[in-house]
């Protein structure tokens, strides 16, 4: 800041409400619509408009040395002195990159999911970035939709549970902490529902879907505490989201209380002119600012109209005032007025630290989801003569950063074929062949594949995706291997070697053919830096998996969308009646169900409790039982509960999520679980959109998956409670 006596809101011995409204008060309207302004990069006509003051925000911008020369341009040479945000979109990793987040949910384990975000914001934060534009918490029910590799995958229970466990290791106990940065839940709302699973498509849904599918995971970051949220790119039931006065006032900030703010995703301001609702960018501008975005990144369309709108009496000043209000408030509280700059050698000393690359080998690990294992053929032994190891992703260093894997170095990356090196005992031999690329009509490597196979005694088949099939306009209208990976599949099969199939995609794929005929298949997602030694780890049983679908497999593309919270409709598919709601030409049951997962051990269940049975409308519900390491290895299992409302006044799902542990289990260990059913978890939208609970019975699931139901029982909820509408 400029010459002058020390302000109010420069004083840190203030109340940060007392500095904001001191600075506010100071800020001409060209100021604060500077605030509401985010520009991606860095050019010299930005670092005028910054010594200006009327931008508030870069993305795009890192590293300690610049973003500090940066800074200084805004507080050193601007008028007011305001200092900038940085954001960058820090999903699961900064440079120790982790599993994608789609491989994160199938951990099941938010303590994992919290120790990773904590660590990604510590290596950003020391590296000069503010904010992350994360977690992604759209719930997916298409996997043709390439931005499910971001998010947790189809159940809202699930979702919210990772949700939370994202805000709280990013933003930590107090974004005061130089080692947090703010997160940014994102696409509020709805986006992962686009028709078709094609990014940027229309969204038309029910409000009780909306409510009760897609809205649960950012009502739980709300409640978390995340700073900030980003408005999304789709037109929702006619209304793009980035301009939805309904969902971003009257739910976000009316029902829910959100005192942050929201930016916009990259020109979604200006896209409301495409979309149809605004013939230019004032109408534009007016529509977003009305409907409660805040900041308006890339569109240039705050800083071109807002103030001309504030003149000719569209917009009330006021408005500006809360949107500038709020995004002042995330910056003194990022501490950012007091500390601005960071220290370089902080971030030479914590990145990529040891620490951290062995918290991402144990993440990784955690993962990773068996998904068959015929005739026990894994673990392998390390002692093996030969192994080949086949595939186009076998020894690929990109692939396994997977999408949005912001500054991760594929030279970081250690592959599958290294991880099996680094196992194996010296005595055997390790046959790699590339066989075929991820895409494309040739086979010209099938035969050196398949000579490799022939002199081993197991095939490890490395197949899937590229990083770059998986993310932001990355939809796919096939979900079948790409390629002649299958057709490479098939010809290692025919030459008898049993094979170890392990996928690396950022989807569920349909893998009827290898389901059927490849004995054991691993899913291992894309899982970071780490990847291959994680895959070897289970490979040869040093680590036994015991990750668990967060999303379904369908058997084919035609079975989508599907997932397992599905109403029962009046004719629910019976294999052998025709007039029933299935296929003619495939069965209707998913390739894998939600929840699946597989170990080398095994579990058993027992002793199912609920208590009470009567349930009142100030109790709570117990459900207790044990589960039992009756194998003879150490593992982990994710034991869910499911419930089900059989009869209510609207229809309600065959089964909904509302539990879940992962617990870890030495041969014949035994522990008890105990998860607690508030009434609210049973609740849900009546005729006239009220939500509530009504008398009747409620069933009980228990079991390893969505399918795999181990323990039933019931107990009736005797009174009608209404809730608020959340």
């Amino acid at each position: 800041m400029r010459g002058g006596d020390k302000p109010l809101y420069l004083d840190p011995s203030q109340p940060i409400d007392r500095r904001v409204e001191d600075l506010l008060a100071r800020m001409t309207l060209e100021e604060k619509v500077g605030q509401m302004c985010q520009y991606s990069g860095i050019t010299m006509e930005y670092e005028r408009m910054i010594r200006e003051g009327r931008i508030g925000s870069l993305l795009n911008v890192f590293g300690a040395d610049e973003t500090n020369r940066i800074q200084r341009i805004a507080v050193e040479e601007s008028r007011l002195g305001i200092p900038l945000i940085f954001g960058l979109d820090v999903l699961h990793g900064y440079k120790t990159i982790f599993p994608i987040p789609l491989g994160l949910a199938s951990t099941w384990d938010p303590d994992i999911v919290r120790r990773a975000a904590s660590i990604a914001a510590a290596e950003a934060a020391a590296d000069g970035v503010h904010w992350t534009f994360a977690p992604m918490v759209d719930i997916a029910r298409d996997p043709r939709w390439g931005r499910i590799a971001e998010g947790a995958g189809e159940d809202p229970y699930l979702g919210s549970a990772m949700a939370r466990a994202y805000v709280e290791g990013y933003q930590g106990k107090s974004l005061s902490d130089p080692d947090t940065i703010v997160a940014c839940p994102k696409h509020y709302v709805a986006y992962g529902g686009a028709e078709g699973g094609r990014d940027y498509n229309t969204v038309d849904i029910s409000e009780r879907t909306l409510r009760e599918i897609y809205l649960p995971p950012f009502r739980a970051a709300v409640k978390a505490g995340a700073g900030t949220l980003m408005s999304a790119f789709n037109d929702l039931n006619g209304i793009p989201a980035s301009a939805n006065p309904h969902t971003l006032r009257t739910i976000l900030r009316g029902e829910w209380g959100f005192e942050g703010f929201v930016v916009s995703d990259w020109n979604a301001i200006g896209e409301l002119i495409t979309h149809g609702i605004a013939g230019n960018i004032y109408e534009a501008a007016e529509k977003a600012l009305k409907a409660g975005v805040d900041m308006d990144m890339q569109g240039d369309v705050y800083r071109r109209a807002l103030v001309q709108l504030v003149r000719e009496g569209r917009i009330p000043e006021g408005l500006i005032d809360d949107a500038v209000r709020r995004i002042l408030k995330i910056k003194f509280m990022l501490g950012l007025f007091d500390r601005p700059y960071v220290d370089p050698e902080r971030a030479k000393k914590i990145i990529k630290c040891r620490e951290h690359l062995e918290a991402a080998l144990e993440i990784a690990r955690k993962s990773i989801v068996l998904l068959k294992n015929d005739g026990n053929l894994l673990p392998l032994s390390r002692d093996l003569g030969s192994i080949a190891v086949i595939g186009p992703l076998a020894d690929d260093h990109e692939a396994p950063l997977g999408p949005w894997s912001c500054l991760g170095d594929p030279k970081d990356v250690v592959t599958v074929l290294e991880g099996i090196k680094s196992k194996v005992s010296p005595k055997t031999k390790v046959l790699y062949a590339k066989g075929c690329d991820i895409e494309g009509s040739s086979k010209e490597g099938f035969d050196e594949a398949l000579r490799a196979a022939r002199e081993s005694e197991v095939v490890i088949a490395v197949v899937g995706e590229s990083r770059d099939m998986s993310g932001e306009a990355a939809c796919r209208a096939y979900l079948d291997l790409p390629g002649v990976q299958e057709d490479l599949l098939k010809a290692l099969h025919a030459t008898g070697t049993p094979i170890v199939m392990v996928l690396m995609n950022g989807r569920p794929l349909s893998i009827s053919w290898a389901a059927e005929n490849i004995p054991a298949i691993i899913e291992a997602w894309f899982l970071g830096v780490q990847a291959g030694y994680a895959i070897a780890d289970v490979i040869f049983g040093d680590y036994n998996p015991g990750g668990k679908l967060p999303v379904t497999f369908p058997r084919t593309v035609g079975q989508v969308p599907i997932y397992y919270n599905h109403k029962n409709t009046g004719r629910p598919p019976l294999p052998d009646v025709k007039w029933t709601s299935k296929y003619l030409d495939i069965p209707y049951t998913p390739l894998f169900p939600f929840g699946h997962g597989l170990s080398y051990t095994r579990f058993e269940y027992s002793g199912l409790e609920i208590s009470p049975v009567e349930v009142g409308a100030n109790d709570t519900v117990k459900v207790r039982f044990r589960v039992r390491n009756v194998g003879d290895r150490e593992g982990d299992e994710v034991a869910q509960l499911y419930i089900r409302d059989p009869v209510a006044s609207v229809t309600r799902p065959v089964k909904e999520l509302k539990g879940f542990k992962r617990v870890t289990l030495k041969p014949g260990e035994e522990k008890t679980i105990e998860f607690t059913l508030m009434l609210e978890d049973l609740s849900f939208l009546n005729s006239e959109m009220k939500r509530v609970v009504e008398p009747g019975e409620f069933r009980v699931m228990v079991g390893s998956s969505s399918e795999d139901i181990r323990l039933t029982g019931s107990f009736t909820v005797k009174d009608y409670v209404e809730f608020p509408l959340m």
